[in-house]
């Protein structure tokens, strides 16, 4: 499919895959222009003459990030069969967290959010509906799972899919800044005890 592409979208894809792991790592603000065109081998002029700025580059290499991420899990809520079974696959897959073909420097929701909280609106707004998504796919199988019987009926599908999300993402800053992956271990324990406890 890459052939299809032409040389200009052909060069703004490479631009987007070569920076991806820096803007991840190193943050918005921390990421230079001399970091872009040290990494792709290209001039500044052709970097912007395929995005506007800099922030469209980290817009995009956000959107390329977590898109692997979603990539991981649409795969693996394909394979699992039950509504438990795909709940796990949050836990699962967070569990694989530094095995996973994850993005380089870890996870972009939460890394964007810290980065880009009260500094970059475009940025904060793509984390923020990164996250709105990610609590309407939890909430939409929590309800399915009621409607199949196999979660409790008066569960709140909600606070269950925020309390998910809180615990994922505390886990992962929590492990990264102490550097300490035992942590998130153990509190991926506890999102297990959450979805074993609306079974019915």
């Amino acid at each position: 499919m890459k052939n299809d592409l032409s040389k200009a979208e052909r060069t703004r894809q490479y631009i987007i895959e070569t920076t991806a792991g820096i803007f991840n790592t190193k943050g918005y603000a921390g990421t230079s222009l001399s970091d872009l065109t040290e990494a792709t081998g290209l001039t500044k002029g052709s970097i912007y003459g395929n995005f506007g700025n800099k922030e469209e580059v980290a817009l995009a290499c956000f959107d390329y990030n977590l898109s692997k991420i979603n990539q991981t899990v649409q795969q693996r809520l394909a394979e699992a069969t039950t509504y438990h079974q795909k709940l796990m696959v949050y836990v699962q897959i967070y569990q694989d967290f530094a095995k996973m073909p994850f993005p380089e420097g870890g996870c972009p929701i939460l890394n964007t959010a810290i980065d880009a909280d009260d500094t970059n609106n475009l940025l904060k707004d793509r984390a923020a509906k990164a996250i709105q998504a990610w609590k309407k796919r939890i909430v939409d199988l929590i309800r399915g799972g009621v409607e199949a019987g196999e979660f409790k009926a008066d569960v709140v599908p909600e606070q269950i899919a925020l309390s998910m999300i809180a615990l994922i993402e505390g886990g992962i800053m929590i492990a990264k800044v102490t550097n300490n992956p035992a942590s998130l271990a153990k509190i991926l324990k506890t999102v297990e005890m959450l979805i074993t406890q609306i079974k019915t």
